[in-house]
């Protein structure tokens, strides 16, 4: 029988056991089986990473690396993460649950992210202000922010990792990446990756671990400068009160509650695609799963019958398997979750179309899952589900749509299809969410920022604007007179 892997903390340069000596075990969710063990980082394994990355920024291996050379790093980042995309991916998919055919596909394009912000790396620019006193040259110069804690959720590690460690190194930063204690391998296999690249001992460090250990030491650390933070809104509430313990700059991407708007004048064949795909892509664990679908009532009874027949060809099984659509959740808790509201969504008169029930087999399987409702209060319309299960409700006015599109909490990702390009800019335009698609749903690149309203968050990563976050300006008085 083949030895279960085992993964140690990448701290400052070096692999090591976390300092209490702490180890847990990482069960892969296609057999319900441990199938490897990490050590779990302590407080003092914190203190030395965000020691590591302190020192570096005054390190002259680091603090005197030219823009261009740090470019030049993050391109042979990319490159190298390209060249492993199937080794990782096939890793992850083994630590998560994911399809094979998604780990490999998002971690391949991830590295265009690195790609992307290597090429902006030499132009952070500064800029000579048309001050109004004769004898004063004044300009601005972007700098490092300082130690970066980015803490990253499972569900798409390499991707949320890449919009945090991307803008981050090119600005010259040094980052403490905090892996989730659940899947954090694909993570611990990337930290071999950034050895390779040439980064200096210390600029990242890989750590992992619980709340106690690990994540409440590393936001409230004096020593850190900044924090960006993936996850649900109940622990960023923790991030944010442990921030005012050293006023690190926060940003939050959190949870959603996505809604998807299908207009009777939309491409049905393209809105179906689009609730399916944008709910059940990644086994519905995404924070922008599309799990609200609002289609007017004209076309829902047809709506219904697409989506239903495509459910039944939807193959469940092993995600290393080519030929399986959709794999098991992540954890068991999620499968009670989902058992919950489905519950709670019948009591309320809501009706289950198709499946609603996990499958009597090894591993944390949930049958894809359609429902019905006319009541906007529906359990299943209000949490997030993080699982495959879409919920649709009728409207019949546009009004309506937009009405009950904002009725939630979260803002992050929306979706709308229409052939009406008028309605199109309408409807996005009120749409209180950090992203609109149209007539897509899910589509990214490094190029686009997103983010979230509400309880989804504040800030944005990626884009060109993200790497102003992880800088701060100078401002820089040169007197010019001869005058005493």
């Amino acid at each position: 029988m083949a030895k279960r892997p085992h993964y140690q903390l990448w701290i400052d340069g070096t692999w090591c056991e976390g300092a209490e000596g702490q180890v847990m075990a990482s069960q892969n969710p296609a057999t319900g089986q441990d199938w490897a063990s990490f050590a779990c980082a302590a407080p003092a394994d914190v203190d030395r990473a965000v020691a590591a990355a302190r020192r570096v920024l005054g390190d002259p291996a680091w603090r005197e690396l030219s823009a261009t050379g740090r470019g030049k790093l993050l391109y042979r980042l990319a490159d190298l993460l390209a060249e492993h995309a199937q080794e990782i991916g096939r890793i992850e998919t083994v630590d998560s649950g994911k399809l094979l055919a998604e780990t490999a596909s998002q971690t391949g394009y991830v590295a265009d992210y690195y790609r992307y912000y290597a090429g902006l790396a030499d132009k952070i620019e500064g800029a000579v202000l048309p001050i109004d006193k004769p004898d004063m040259q004044v300009f601005t110069r972007p700098e490092p922010i300082g130690v970066v804690a980015a803490i990253v959720p499972w569900n798409a590690q390499m991707f949320l990792t890449a919009t945090k460690l991307g803008p981050a190194l090119a600005a010259g930063c040094a980052v403490v990446l905090k892996a989730s204690e659940v899947a954090p391998a694909p993570m611990l296999e990337f930290a071999r990756l950034i050895a390779a690249a040439g980064f200096p001992p210390g600029v990242v460090s890989v750590i992992t671990g619980d709340a106690h250990g690990c994540a409440i030491p590393l936001t409230r650390h004096p020593d850190v400068d900044r924090i960006a933070f993936t996850g649900g809104p109940e622990t960023a509430r923790h991030v944010v009160r442990n921030s005012a313990e050293n006023f690190a700059v926060t940003t939050l991407e959190l949870g959603g509650k996505s809604p998807i708007l299908v207009f009777e004048d939309a491409d049905l064949d393209s809105a179906a695609n689009g609730l399916i795909a944008g709910n059940f892509g990644a086994s519905g664990q995404s924070c922008v799963a599309g799990s609200r679908g609002l289609v007017q009532r004209s076309v829902l009874a047809e709506i219904t019958e697409r989506i239903t027949a495509r459910m039944a060809d939807v193959v469940l099984g092993d995600p290393l398997d080519p030929a399986t659509h959709l794999g098991p959740l992540a954890t068991p808790a999620q499968i009670a979750g989902i058992k919950d509201a489905l519950a709670q969504a019948r009591a309320q008169g809501a009706e289950v179309v198709f499946g609603g029930a996990a499958l009597d087999r090894p591993g944390n399987y949930m049958a894809p899952t359609l429902l019905k409702t006319e009541d906007p209060a529906t359990e299943t319309l209000k949490i997030e589900m993080f699982g495959p299960v879409l919920t649709l409700m009728p409207f019949d006015t546009e009004a309506e749509a937009i009405a009950l599109a904002n009725d939630s909490d979260f803002g992050l990702g929306s979706g709308l299809f229409t052939r009406d390009v008028a309605r199109a800019h309408r409807v996005s335009a009120r749409l209180k969410a950090g992203i609109c698609w149209v007539n897509t749903y899910r589509a990214v690149s490094p190029i686009a920022p997103f983010g979230g309203f509400g309880q989804s968050g504040y800030g944005r990563e990626a884009g060109m604007e993200a790497i102003r976050d992880y800088t701060r300006t100078k401002t820089v008085w040169i007197n010019t007179s001869e005058a005493p």
